[in-house]
């Protein structure tokens, strides 16, 4: 793999992982376009902590508050307390995921699948912006809320979808401000990647021989983490004023694109 294939591969996912435009799209955008090989699983598990790192540093004052001794003092307490609310969440993504991952693989990586389900869940997340600006209370995320948004994420297993795009459609649906479903998808990112990770380190432990180059991981490791700290401080600074109508024209664009060069390269 070449430096400049790595840090391009790495700014993607530290963008991507986080913004609501689709990792899977731009990745097979960036393949078909450049020619690429595959990168490898082994950059891939390197790519995922990067991005985990970063969500983990800049929650890491919530992280804390999240394991604070008074929300230990009962079972009621735990399951309605941020920890319990993001674990109850994670349940439906990691048990659809680990049943149906292979189908997923096998079947719905094509470029049109992904094209499709880049401008069709973009135009949900623009449609769920705009019934939200017709508004006025906003709600607060409890069991019920952080269960449906959990439940939400089992339609990012579809490539072109977008963990965090659907997350935040469901997060304005359920009548979020934009600020908090992006917030709270952000903190359910930690266990969906560190899920991951480890079901990839799983496929790794299965390989005998195992090739790379450790300045490509570091550096991997290094621009992933960097680009999505900022991705996310930005994000979170700029949601409330840009909405959006920009990530849906964006996923627009984007699904022609794939479409299109699917079609003559």
């Amino acid at each position: 793999m070449e430096t400049i294939q790595a840090i391009l591969l790495a700014i993607i996912q530290g963008l991507t992982e986080f913004l609501p435009i689709s990792s899977s799209a731009h990745l097979i955008l960036l393949s078909e376009l450049a020619g690429w090989e595959d990168q490898g699983l082994v950059f891939d598990v390197a790519l995922h902590f990067g991005t985990l790192l970063a969500v983990i540093f800049y929650f890491r004052d919530d992280l804390l508050n999240m394991f604070c001794p008074s929300n230990f003092k009962s079972i009621d307490s735990l399951i309605h307390s941020q920890l319990g609310i993001i674990s109850v969440a994670t349940i439906p993504v990691v048990l659809f995921g680990g049943l149906f991952n292979q189908l997923i693989e096998e079947n719905l990586r094509s470029p049109m699948v992904i094209a499709i389900a880049t401008a069709f869940f973009g135009l949900l997340l623009f449609l769920a912006d705009s019934r939200k600006n017709n508004k006025k209370n906003v709600a607060a995320v409890n069991l019920s809320i952080g269960f449906l948004i959990g439940l939400s994420q089992v339609f990012a297993l579809i490539p072109g979808t977008s963990r965090s795009g659907v997350t935040i459609t469901a997060g304005l649906l359920l009548g979020l401000s934009r600020e908090e479903a992006a917030k709270f998808s952000f903190l359910l990112a930690i266990p969906v990647i560190f899920a991951a990770s480890a079901f990839e380190l799983y496929q790794l432990s299965q390989i005998e021989v195992l090739v790379f180059d450790y300045l490509d991981l570091f550096l991997g490791t290094l621009v992933s983490f960097v680009v999505a700290f900022f991705t996310i401080k930005w994000f979170l600074k700029m949601v409330q004023k840009i909405g959006m109508l920009p990530f849906f024209i964006y996923r627009l664009i984007l699904g022609a694109l794939i479409i299109f060069i699917s079609s003559y390269y």
